[in-house]
Order: structure tokens, then C-alpha cells, then sequence
């Protein structure tokens, strides 16, 4: 997925990571996602970048009847391992294998920060969506991502990442509650995902900054500081 493949070293990590209940930020902000972001289930879902499938799962769970793509063998492997009855494909981001108009959704959840042609990408979530389709996306904040708390108190100020306009390469090991992943991407600007989807011919209509939906210490600090940014656009 011009990026994503790079996680097949990881996968099984990544399984162990996203199946533990609680473990990751995607508990506590993905109602804000499907309830706030994602429109009524419609004629053919596309996810862009589906892992092991917890996304398309939970869509499908929605009423969505979902295709979900990725580069990593053995992800798309383990994603269908448990949706037995769903549609997963080996398939890079940048170039997808679907006719022009194919999807009235396409779904892009924390995936267009992994990939290295990320308008690409977007251009092509443009081509396969129907007229008035939607593209609905999660992205690591582009204005928190790879800052800092600094200190460890309650309260402690935020400092972004310099340089913020500069498009950097993430490599970043992470240990957490007995567990460790290794998270491979990039980082972008606001600027950029916005020209993107105005160079595909996207209208932006909803942008979110969540906060987490449950009590979780992990996330206690990021209910001041958004660590997540969504939207939804519109194709015109």
C-alpha cells in the first residue's frame, strides 16, 4: 500500500496489538468515528489499508458490505481468518484494482499517514467513488503528531514537532503493557491532506477533533489535547 507492506515484518505484533481489548487508542475514539464521521451503509464499502480487519469488521457490524485492502499478506491473512464471509484483497493504495465509481464510501482509517503517496492515494479513493460519494478518514493529528507532553504531570504543556512542515519518515518502536509494535509511516501537514483532497475534487463537510470516549489513564492528558483528527468529504 506504497508503505503499508512494510508492516509484514510486524504483523503478527500487530494482531497481538490491535485484538487486545482496551490496549490501544482505537477503543476509546472509533465511536466518535462511525457515529460522527461514517454515513448510513450503502451500495459497496471500500477501506483503504485494513490490517487485520478490525475496521471492516466493525463496519460490517454497521451494515456496511465492506472490501478491505492492504499489502501485508499476512495481515490480510489473519483479517480473514475471522470474517471467513468477508472481501479482503492484496492491493497497493496508490493504485487500486477497482473500475472508475465503484464504492459510495471509501474508508481510510489511520492508513493515508502510512503510506508514501499519500495524494495518490487519495486521488485514487477519488476515482473509485461514485459521484457525491464519501471518503471518510482517521489521521494521527497532523498538528500533535510526534509531539510531546513535557513532563509528567497533570497539566503539563504540549510541544509540537519541529519541523512541522517538513515530511518526516516514522519509525517508532512502542512497548506497552506487555506488548510491543514497531509503527512505520510518515508524517504530513493539514496543508498537505488538504490539497490532496482538493486535487482529487473532494469537498471537506465534516472535520472532528475527538476526545477519548471512556475512562482510560493512558489517555487521561489527550481529553486537552487532540490526538486524532477526523473528517469526512464529499466527492463533487
Amino acid at each position: 500500500m506504497g508503505g503499508e507492506g512494510e508492516w509484514e515484518p510486524d504483523a503478527d505484533n500487530w494482531v497481538r496489538w490491535a485484538r487486545t481489548p482496551g490496549h490501544d487508542a482505537y477503543w476509546y475514539y472509533r465511536d466518535s468515528f462511525f457515529d460522527g464521521v461514517i454515513p448510513p451503509a450503502g451500495r459497496r464499502t471500500l477501506e483503504i489499508g485494513c490490517g487485520e480487519g478490525r475496521v471492516a469488521r466493525d463496519l460490517a457490524a454497521r451494515g456496511h458490505r465492506v472490501i478491505g485492502v492492504d499489502t501485508a499478506h499476512t495481515l490480510l491473512h489473519h483479517a480473514q481468518g475471522v470474517d471467513v464471509t468477508g472481501a479482503y484483497a492484496l492491493a497497493n493504495s496508490a493504485a487500486l484494482p477497482f473500475p472508475d465509481r465503484s464504492f459510495d464510501v471509501v474508508v481510510a482509517y489511520n492508513s493515508l499517514q502510512v503510506v508514501d503517496d499519500m495524494a495518490g492515494t487519495v486521488g485514487e479513493a477519488g476515482r473509485v467513488l461514485e459521484r457525491d460519494g464519501h471518503l471518510c478518514v482517521c489521521v494521527a493529528h497532523p498538528v500533535t503528531d510526534l509531539g510531546r507532553f513535557v513532563g509528567d504531570e497533570a497539566g503539563a504543556p504540549f510541544a509540537m514537532r519541529q519541523p512541522y512542515f517538513e515530511t518526516r519518515r516514522v519509525d517508532d518502536t512502542v512497548h506497552s503493557g506487555g506488548l510491543t509494535m514497531t509503527f512505520r509511516g510518515w508524517t504530513y501537514s493539514l496543508e498537505q491532506y488538504s490539497v490532496a483532497l482538493e486535487e482529487a475534487g473532494f469537498r471537506i463537510e465534516a472535520i472532528r477533533e475527538p476526545r477519548p470516549t471512556r475512562e482510560a489513564l493512558a489517555y487521561e492528558r489527550w481529553q486537552d489535547v487532540p490526538l486524532f483528527l477526523l473528517l469526512r468529504a464529499v466527492k463533487s
